[in-house]
């Protein structure tokens, strides 16, 4: 397959339906989709204008135009009032469904009927989704829905299979090759042995990346009761931010994860934290936001950590 360094893969075909994963920032061009689309678990794109539309996201629905037949996704979005008089958008927001698959359903693949095309996002929940979608909107295997509740909402665990799955998928981020071979295997039922031999193959690569995470998140510092704070900036090797971000998470609500010129806080999905509104942000989700390094000393004082703190980090980090 070409275009691995591509956000988008134009996808291959199972039964008439052809399947194309996809990142919220940049989604395929309408031209090179085929048919009658839904698009499942991709998120609105936020800070992404695309003049004369506001986001790269309406650029593709508006050029889709009646060919797009369904756009189902779980993300929050200011942007989905724009289209809560169109009924072929069904629009939640990550609080009403932790996970995309779960709005997936028999009545909603039934009354949109046949489609050419499914872009979904490149994750096992949007994976999961367009495979359900596939199956008539039944699970392609028994607790497909609680598995990706669990991976995509970090509460509860996933069943060791699914975990396997998630694994190889952050293991490798870029690989349409594998992306493709988890869609057959939960086709499959989880039953393809071959399959689930490459999809180990790439989880082992996540393994590393996770225990040079728990390595760095010994690091941790706690600014104030709700906020934890490590710097991997100088990392010796590659790591796993979002599992380096849950770690911090174990030892309080927010966790704050500097890397060189960007800064990461994170919450959990059901915490009622909204780095949005507290810095004063415009899309994207409200629990995990990146900020330029030279904005960590003022979103740290909006989290509540006291400025004699921030002053004091600032200072060890020579960035006040």
């Amino acid at each position: 397959m070409s275009g691995a360094k591509q956000d988008t893969y134009l996808g291959e075909l199972i039964g008439q339906t052809r399947v194309c994963f996809s990142t919220p920032r940049r989604p395929p061009s309408a031209q090179r989709l085929e048919g009658r689309v839904v698009i499942l678990d991709l998120a609105f794109a936020s800070g992404k204008a695309s003049p004369p539309y506001p986001s790269v996201t309406h650029k593709l629905i508006e050029q889709l135009g009646p060919r797009l037949a369904c756009y189902l996704d779980h993300h929050d979005s200011v942007f989905h009032q724009d289209f809560k008089d169109d009924p072929r958008f069904i629009l939640a927001t990550k609080a009403e469904h932790g996970a995309c698959p779960e709005m997936v359903t028999e009545e909603r693949v039934k009354r949109v009927g046949e489609v050419d095309t499914i872009v979904c996002h490149n994750d096992f929940d949007g994976l999961a989704s367009a495979a359900k979608w596939l199956s008539g909107g039944r699970e392609p295997f028994e607790g497909c829905d609680r598995d990706a509740y669990a991976i995509d909402t970090r509460i509860g665990a996933p069943s060791e299979r699914a975990a396997r799955i998630d694994r190889a998928l952050r293991g490798a981020p870029k690989s349409f090759e594998l992306r493709w071979d988890v869609i057959k295997l939960m086709m499959s039922g989880l039953s393809d042995e071959s399959l689930w031999a490459r999809v180990d193959e790439a989880g082992a690569q996540t393994l590393a990346l996770e225990l040079e995470a728990e390595q760095l998140a010994e690091g941790y510092r706690l600014l104030s009761e709700r906020v934890a704070f490590v710097d991997a900036t100088f990392a010796e090797a590659p790591f796993d931010r979002t599992h380096l971000l849950l770690k911090g998470q174990e030892l309080t609500t927010i966790s704050v994860v500097r890397v060189a010129d960007s800064v990461t806080f994170a919450a959990p999905f059901d915490s009622g934290v909204n780095f949005l509104t507290l810095f004063g942000l415009s899309g994207g989700m409200p629990t995990v936001v990146s900020v330029p390094c030279k904005q960590l000393g003022r979103s740290l004082i909006k989290v509540g950590v006291p400025r004699a703190k921030v002053s004091r980090l600032l200072d060890d980090l020579d960035l006040s």
